[in-house]
């Protein structure tokens, strides 16, 4: 289930932004976003590899931009619609140290 760490809608200019983390379900890559929180708004964005369970949109995170955003399972990440267009980017929380 898709912890959010953050969630935005900016009234001004309607950008949702969401950071949760990446998960592996069946062997895919993929993030879950709760219809709720933006989910529901950011699903006619998608081209493809979306799909609504239940009470998340699930997107499905392909092999190649896996490997150019360098993340895999539990990295987080950020989606938006800034420009009206869906996007996926890496969160840069992700590159903090821990001590």
């Amino acid at each position: 289930m898709l912890a959010i760490l953050m969630a935005e809608l900016d009234d001004d200019d309607d950008v949702i932004s969401i950071e949760g983390p990446v998960e592996l379900i069946d062997g895919e890559l993929m993030i879950r976003i709760p219809l709720t929180a933006g989910g529901l708004e950011l699903e006619p964005l998608i081209r493809r590899g979306a799909r609504i369970e239940g009470d998340f949109l699930v997107v499905s995170i392909p092999p190649e931009l896996a490997e150019h955003l360098r993340i895999g399972e539990g990295s987080l990440v950020v989606v938006d619609n800034q420009n009206n267009r869906f996007r996926l980017t890496r969160s840069d929380a992700n590159d903090r140290d821990v001590h």
